[in-house]
C-alpha cells in the first residue's frame, strides 16, 4: 500500500472530537415489546466437517486483532467478513462454517470491538480511514490471495472496505456491501443516528450508550421488524458481545462514537473519489432497514453502476436475519 497517499492517508492519526447527541444513544436503547418470532436461520446451519479456529494476529505495536479462520484444504477462493455495530466476529461463525465446504473463510473483530485491541484515541482514531489501514494490514499479514478474494462488509465495516478499494484496486476481486452509510445523507438516516454527528455533548451521549448496553444488545437486531420477522441471535454470539463490550479501557460504544466523529470527512472523501473505485461491487440492502433507508443503497448502486439486491421483509442485519441469502450472495460472487 502507498502509505504516502495524501488524499486517503489511512495511517493518519485523527484527533478525537465532534459532538454527538444523547438522542442517538436513547434510540438504540429503547426496548422492543413482544416476544421473539422466527429465529435466525444461522442457528440451524451446520457444517460438521469444519472447525472455526479463533486466534490473534498482531497488526502493529498498537493493534492486535482477534480473528476467526475456517480452513479448506483446496479452496475455490477466500471470503473475508467484516462486521458492524455492536457485533463481533461471532456474527459470521455459522455462515463461515457453511461456506467452508468450498472456501477459506476469515473474519476479525475491528479495533474497539470483540477482543481486539482498544488503543487510546491519541494513538488510533477509530475512523473509517484507520479501519481501512487495519483491513489492508490484515489481508497482507494473513497471507490472503487477493486474486481470489471476496469481501463481504456490513454497517461500519463497509466504508473502510470501499475506501481501501479506491486506493488499492487489486485488494480483492469483488466486494459485497450491505446496509451502511456511504454518503452524508441525513435524510436517509434514522433520526437519532443523524445526531451522532452533530449533537451537543459527545461525552454524555457516549455515557448513555454505555449505561444502556443491555437494552442495545437485546433489541438492536429486532428494531423496525414486525413481530413475525423478529429473530434471536445465537447465544454464543450474544454472550460474546456482552463479554466484549467492556474489554479494555475503551468500550464498544466508545469505539462506535469515535468512528462517527470522523464519519462525515471520510464519507465526503469517498464520494468525491467514486471514479477511483474499480473493483466489482455488489450492493445488498434490507428493504425494511430502519437505521439506514434503502434509498441510500439505491443511490450508491446507481452512482457506481453496481448491481443492487433489495431484500423484502429484511432489516438492517441481513446476514443475521437471513443468512442463507448471504451465503448465496458470496457463492454468486465467485461465479
Amino acid at each position: 500500500m502507498n502509505d504516502s497517499s495524501v488524499k486517503l492517508n489511512i495511517r493518519r492519526r485523527c484527533q478525537d472530537g465532534v459532538a454527538i447527541a444523547i438522542a442517538a444513544a436513547t434510540a438504540l436503547a429503547v426496548p422492543v415489546s413482544g416476544s421473539f418470532g422466527a429465529r435466525a436461520q444461522a442457528q440451524t446451519l451446520s457444517a460438521e466437517e469444519h472447525k472455526a479456529d479463533v486466534s490473534f494476529l498482531e497488526i502493529d505495536k498498537d493493534i492486535t486483532l482477534r480473528r476467526m479462520v475456517v480452513h479448506n484444504a483446496n479452496p475455490k477462493g477466500t471470503v473475508l467478513f467484516l462486521h458492524g455495530f455492536p457485533e463481533t466476529l461471532y456474527a459470521w461463525k455459522n455462515i463461515a462454517l457453511t461456506l467452508a465446504g468450498d472456501y477459506e473463510v476469515h473474519a476479525f473483530d475491528w479495533p474497539g470491538f470483540g477482543l481486539s485491541s482498544r488503543p487510546e484515541v491519541t494513538r488510533f482514531s477509530y475512523a473509517p480511514r484507520d479501519y481501512a489501514r487495519v483491513l489492508y494490514d490484515y489481508i497482507r499479514k494473513a497471507g490472503i490471495d487477493t486474486s481470489k478474494l471476496t469481501i463481504y462488509a456490513t454497517d461500519i465495516g463497509a466504508l473502510p472496505a470501499l475506501l481501501l478499494a479506491q486506493e488499492e484496486p487489486g485488494i480483492a476481486t469483488s466486494i459485497i456491501v450491505s446496509d451502511f452509510a456511504p454518503f452524508d445523507r441525513p435524510q436517509y438516516m434514522y433520526e437519532s443516528l443523524q445526531s451522532l454527528k452533530a449533537g451537543p455533548s459527545m461525552d454524555q451521549a457516549r455515557d448513555h450508550l454505555n449505561r444502556n448496553r443491555d437494552d442495545i444488545l437485546e433489541n438492536v437486531f429486532r428494531r423496525g421488524l414486525p413481530r413475525e420477522a423478529q429473530f434471536d441471535v445465537p447465544r454464543e454470539f450474544q454472550d460474546d458481545m456482552l463479554r466484549a463490550w467492556s474489554h479494555g479501557t475503551i468500550t464498544t460504544a466508545d469505539a462506535f462514537s469515535h468512528y462517527y466523529a470522523n464519519f462525515t470527512r471520510d464519507q465526503n472523501y469517498f464520494e468525491s473519489n467514486l471514479g477511483r473505485l474499480e473493483i466489482s461491487v455488489k450492493v445488498v440492502w434490507g428493504e425494511k432497514d430502519l437505521y439506514i433507508k434503502k434509498e441510500m443503497g439505491i443511490e450508491l448502486a446507481d452512482k457506481i453502476g453496481a448491481e443492487l439486491t433489495l431484500l423484502p421483509g429484511i432489516g438492517h442485519y441481513p446476514h443475521l436475519q437471513n443468512p442463507k441469502q448471504t451465503i448465496d450472495e458470496v457463492r454468486a460472487a465467485f461465479r
